[in-house]
């Protein structure tokens, strides 16, 4: 197997027993065995454990990069289109969520075991995006468009919704309630919309 491939094997395997077992739990014996590879071999492409946490949030953040959710919103930002630019960010927050659920358990190990990749990760993925929308709301303030909210604590709100309701169901599995993907969008997405916007007559006013 060529290096570049073994190495993304090695991750791929390291992400799924991190994510049932942490970092502390996971010893790098176990990942060579559910990789059937020798120890040695995880330790000639990652020098320690640490080196390859990192390389998974690396790798994690080179296949999404937070560059690719500007690129997505900035036109949307430019032509003033509030309902898009916030339709684009909770459906991205799903998306992801959905597709990376053994990332998703990583993260909140991370978390629990107070490691850096967890802010690691926030400051490379979510903080550039985090700070767009919020200038992106500080501006449609400064244009009377929106409310006078807190930029910052808007951006959570709208966050705080899909990241609650893709924790529920990708990782508690609840199904008290059973919420169609897109209706979970257009209504987070209305809510948001609803409680941010200057009603139009007091914008005419």
């Amino acid at each position: 197997m060529r290096a570049d491939a073994r190495r993304e094997q090695l991750i791929g395997v390291a992400v799924n027993l991190f994510s049932r077992k942490g970092f502390s739990g996971t010893t790098t014996k176990e990942i060579a065995a559910a990789a059937g590879v020798t120890e040695a071999l995880i330790f000639r492409h990652f020098p320690t454990k640490d080196a390859l946490y990192d390389a998974i949030l690396r790798w994690r953040v080179e296949q999404s990069a937070a560059v690719d959710w500007i690129e997505l919103l900035q036109p949307l930002a430019d032509a003033r289109d509030d309902e898009g630019i916030i339709r684009a960010v909770i459906s991205n927050i799903l998306r992801f969520h959905g597709e990376n659920v053994d990332f998703l358990r990583l993260m909140f190990f991370a978390v629990l075991e107070n490691h850096e990749l967890a802010q690691s990760f926030r400051d490379r993925r979510i903080r550039p995006v985090y700070d767009f929308l919020r200038d992106y709301i500080a501006l449609r303030q400064e244009e009377g468009a929106f409310r006078d909210l807190d930029p910052g604590t808007t951006v959570r709100a709208i966050f705080g919704a899909p990241f609650y309701h893709s924790i529920v169901n990708n990782l508690f599995h609840c199904t008290m309630l059973q919420i169609d993907e897109n209706n979970a969008v257009d209504t987070f997405v209305r809510l948001t919309l609803d409680g941010i916007r200057v009603p139009e007559t007091s914008q005419e006013g």
